[in-house]
Order: C-alpha cells, then structure tokens, then sequence
C-alpha cells in the first residue's frame, strides 16, 4: 500500500475537482518526481481498490475510494471519557446507508414537522423507494399529489401520518377520493454542519 497521504491528496483532489487527476498532476500532488513511481503508486492503489480505470483508459475512484475511517472507540454525548485515537475500521456511507441502491435516492427535507425525530430542514433523508412501510416508520407518502415526510401509525379508524411535531395535524384521508400511498421509507439521514 501506497503512503495514505497520496490516498488523501487525490480524495481532496476529487472532491474539490469531481475527477481525479493525470499522472502528471498526480506527481507534482503527491511529490513523485518520476512517471515510474506515479504508475506504481496508481497502480498499488488499483490492488487495493482505491483506484480502477473507465472504459475511455482514465482513472476513476475504485470501491473503496469514498471509505472513511470509523473509530474503534464511540464518543460520549454526555460525560467526557478518556481520548484514545487507536485503531480505525472503514466504510462508506453507501455501504453504511444502502442497501439497494437502485431502489434509494436522496431527498431534501423542507420545513419543520419532524423536528421532533432530530429531522430538520436542509437534512437529506435517504429514502428507499417502496410501496409499504411497517407501522412507525418515517417514510415519504404521497398525499394528494403532493410529498411529505411523517411516521406511518395506524389505529381503529385505519393508516394515518403522524409528524414529529405537535404544531402540525395527523392526515388521514378523508374520504375514498382521496388516499395517501407511501412513496419510500427513510433509511438514513445526513446533516453538514457549516
């Protein structure tokens, strides 16, 4: 394996330019003078599945490109606890988030009624796109032409959506010309901090 210093130089590389960069700009990136150590390095890279090559012959990020380090020790949100930054595991959002990824897309939440469930505007929701959904969980229902973000609950009366916050009413269909179908349940959430 390659110094993961150059691993990190064309990760940054990447997400500041969405491709990575010639075998050039990689030297000049990683402090490889010669074109020889370059294509060793792609290519111990490759091995390990950083790297791998598109059918045009340029390079792209591999499986294991978007990993990212996971502590071997969790962080305590209450009491502090002594700091240990020993060992590290890896993994992708993706592997962590999806399972199905033909089945799952993104959406961005706008408004406040799930606020209480730790979901706020701006968030992204990964959302598995299916028809049903088990009772409590928070999907994304279609209701009158329109989405929206709620837990599926149901009682005597039948399947309502309920909010996560208690500004805003239950919906329930009203009548049998209008009904709500689940558009996908929500299997993750991903928050950027500025």
């Amino acid at each position: 394996m390659a110094d993961p210093s150059y691993l990190q130089a064309l990760q940054d590389f990447y997400a500041k330019h969405r491709v990575l960069p010639s075998f050039a700009t990689i030297g000049k990136l990683c402090g490889l003078r010669s074109k020889s150590s370059v294509a060793a390095m792609v290519a111990r890279f490759k091995l390990a599945g950083y790297l791998d090559t598109s059918p045009g012959n340029r390079l792209k990020p591999g499986t294991r490109f978007f990993e990212r380090s996971i502590a071997d020790y969790s962080v305590r949100a209450g009491l502090p606890s002594l700091a240990n930054d020993q060992g590290y595991d890896t993994l992708t959002i993706d592997e962590f988030l999806i399972e199905r990824p033909s089945k799952t897309i993104l959406v961005r939440v706008k408004g406040d009624s799930m606020i209480d469930a730790g979901v706020f505007e701006g968030d992204l929701v990964a959302v598995e796109k299916r028809p049903s959904a088990d009772i409590g969980a928070m999907v994304i229902a279609i209701v009158d032409s329109e989405f929206t973000l709620k837990y599926l609950d149901r009682d005597k009366e039948g399947f309502y959506l309920r909010p996560a916050n208690p500004a805003y009413p239950f919906i329930r269909a009203r009548d049998a010309t209008q009904s709500f179908e689940i558009f996908g349940v929500v299997v993750g959430l991903v928050r950027k901090y500025e």
